[in-house]
């Protein structure tokens, strides 16, 4: 008889967030950071993220070396750091030069995998060729300090979907640029498993975000991911396939779990946390 040990799970930054959201002014958890982690160690995770507003309240408050000193003691194995964008745009790099410097911080003193990057909300572009060049860039920086850099596709972005992404990855060719892969965004794009799975490499894909929705959006896009995701398997889309088709691939993960919704964040964090990992080992093939 064999046994196969459980896939490692990562609370990507807004499921341990209690009630915070992205674009709320600051972005920063009102968790404390201490009871954070323990509430992601005590729930079983592997591993975690953290935002841009909570990085700079805890390098404020006890600084990244304390933070990755707390991150050791409970036993987390994975961390990832986020979110960067305007990094295109040389006009704009006094507002974005500094979040990507404490970004570059982060990931090298708490030994984040890599630093996700976005593009603006708005239209997804037909070509993407003038992102390539800033992507060596910045893929090159966030090298020199250890990390790597990846791009995750939103279908209410510049890029909208990962067969897109994917082959602006090809174009920037480098070994330490890649993608976030969140199947929200795939299916929201309108990207079907084959698709998917015909235009990514397995070395493209640097992280996976796990999670579920109803058949129908609800409001705009941009609302509806940020308020009306599912726990995995409690929605209408096809959880256990999108893992497979990733396990197919070659990916091994770890693998994160991006919960985002008003039911989540009205929930204690332990209590979110708990349900968050125990729906998404339940999508997870048992062969």
């Amino acid at each position: 008889m064999t046994t196969t040990s459980a896939p490692e799970l990562i609370a990507s930054c807004w499921t341990s967030a209690g009630n915070a959201a992205p674009l709320q002014n600051p972005e920063t958890s009102p968790v404390p950071i201490a009871e954070r982690l323990e509430a992601i160690a005590s729930t079983g995770w592997s591993g975690f993220g953290l935002a841009h507003d909570d990085l700079a309240a805890a390098r404020a408050t006890l600084g990244f070396p304390a933070l990755r000193g707390l991150i050791d003691d409970a036993g987390l194995r994975h961390v990832e750091v986020e979110l960067l964008t305007d990094w295109w745009d040389e006009s704009l790099a006094l507002d974005w030069r500094p979040r990507f410097d404490l970004l570059l911080e982060a990931a090298e003193t708490l030994g984040a995998r890599f630093i996700k990057v976005g593009t603006t909300i708005g239209k997804p572009l037909e070509n993407l060729d003038f992102l390539a060049q800033p992507l060596r860039r910045l893929t090159a920086d966030a090298a020199q300090r250890g990390t790597r850099i990846a791009l995750e596709p939103m279908p209410f972005s510049m890029v909208g979907s990962v067969p897109a992404a994917a082959e602006l990855m090809r174009k920037v060719d480098m070994p330490d640029c890649g993608l976030v892969v969140d199947y929200w965004h795939i299916f929201r794009a309108g990207t079907t498993l084959e698709q998917l799975s015909a235009s990514l490499d397995a070395g493209q894909i640097f992280g996976v975000e796990l999670n579920d929705a109803a058949a129908d959006i609800r409001g705009t896009l941009f609302e509806d991911t940020r308020d009306n995701r599912r726990l995995c398997g409690q929605g209408d889309q096809d959880v256990t396939g999108f893992i497979q088709a990733l396990k197919t691939l070659g990916f091994k993960g770890p693998w994160g779990v991006e919960i985002l919704s008003d039911e989540h964040r009205a929930l204690p964090v332990k209590e979110a946390l708990q349900a968050a990992r125990d729906t998404t080992l339940a999508c997870f093939p048992t062969h």
